[in-house]
């Protein structure tokens, strides 16, 4: 189911099926991340703000 969801969401770009992804991932459910899934946690940065 959530390889459906994040399919969905990279076809569409439904920000939805995006969020119910990242639900998913908070619950727990099974499979491994699909590829190009986002690996960084829900509000941790994978860039780092530039310096002033």
């Amino acid at each position: 189911m959530r390889d459906f969801t994040w399919h969905v969401f990279t076809q569409t770009g439904d920000i939805e099926a995006y969020l119910l992804y990242k639900e998913m991932n908070k619950l727990g459910t099974g499979g491994e991340e699909p590829p190009g899934a986002p690996d960084s946690p829900e509000g941790d940065s994978a860039v780092e703000p530039a310096s002033p």
